[in-house]
């Protein structure tokens, strides 16, 4: 009984997940009502990257929250009121930054095309733009999505944890009709930004009963984590950067796994499984293939639409309307 209520609750969160029909989103559908769109995010967006570096590893995990809340409805973007704590305000997103950007490209888009962008397509629109901007593939964004009028900070438990094994990355994934392919593809944008000790305090103290270091660790490596991180670390902005080119999207986050140099226990975690380690390998060996994977993930993320999608074009993507 217990395993067919199991059952029943997996087939419910995957049919809250859906991908967009491909008649929804297309990447010509501002082509006559708001053409200047993508040149207006790409500009707000190098604008905000040139005064600060951390903007495109933060426009592009903003964008993965969004769309693994509720689908890719910009519900990632709306800030708390009264009673209702946002999904912004939810642990995992605390440290979530750039809001501005959005903001500010949304504003000059309401200026020429008012009434006719989502917030959604602005964030798809920037997330692409961040990865080019670091060095990154460039790919064609399908357009289209509506904003959602929902967002609610207890449903950020559902975003993978740092600390999920392969079989907790798995199940979210699939739950939103993405493959483990989509999972080593997409974890690569941990090829930019930087972690906060909080999020991988878990593999260099107390790791188990037997183990204060995660064995799967490079000793030296870890023994710096250590040095940056100590056991009752209370520098609120200690941390380290998620791979050594941590501004450059490329495939080092690959190679740092394969050599013991991964941050999260979830980095590691696709070492544990055959497939998942063999895509690893592959991309480590293999920039191009990556970027292939990476873009073919991307658009296939950016189409999930969770159940009650998105509604309506918000004049300001803080607040519905």
């Amino acid at each position: 009984m217990a395993a067919i209520i199991a059952l029943l609750v997996m087939t419910i969160i995957m049919v809250s997940f859906t991908s967009l029909a491909s008649a929804a989103l297309s990447v010509d559908y501002y082509q006559h009502t708001c053409p200047q769109v993508e040149s207006i995010v790409s500009g707000a967006v190098y604008k905000a990257a040139m005064n600060d570096i951390t903007v495109p590893a933060a426009l592009l995990r903003m964008h993965f929250h969004d769309c693994f809340i509720r689908g890719c409805d910009g519900s990632v973007l709306l800030e708390s009121k009264g009673n209702n704590k946002a999904e912004k305000d939810g642990p995992p997103n605390i440290s979530l930054h750039a809001f501005y950007v959005i903001d500010n490209a949304k504003k000059a888009i309401e200026a020429v095309c008012p009434g006719v962008v989502s917030c959604a397509d602005i964030l798809a629109l920037a997330a692409r733009d961040a990865v080019h901007l670091s060095g990154g593939p460039y790919w064609d964004v399908p357009k289209g999505r509506k904003d959602g009028r929902i967002s609610k900070a207890i449903e950020t438990r559902q975003l993978p944890a740092p600390t999920f094994n392969i079989s907790q990355l798995q199940q979210s994934f699939s739950q939103r009709g993405l493959s483990l392919e989509d999972l080593v593809a997409l974890s690569g944008g941990h090829t930019l930004g930087f972690a906060h000790c909080s999020s991988f305090q878990n593999r260099i103290h107390n790791f188990s009963p037997n183990k204060d270091v995660d064995p799967s660790l490079n000793p030296s490596f870890a023994t710096n984590l250590r040095t940056i991180c100590p056991s009752h670390n209370k520098a609120k902005n200690a941390g380290s950067p998620l791979d050594s080119t941590n501004t450059l999207f490329d495939n080092a986050y690959y190679k740092l796994i394969l050599q013991g140099k991964s941050i999260f226990s979830s980095d590691q975690a696709l070492l544990t499984n055959p497939k998942t380690k063999s895509l690893v390998s592959k991309f480590a060996n293999a920039k191009r293939d990556f970027e292939n994977a990476f873009v073919k993930s991307m658009i296939k993320m950016s189409s999930i639409t969770g159940a009650g999608a998105g509604q309506e074009i918000r004049l300001h993507c803080k607040h519905v309307r």
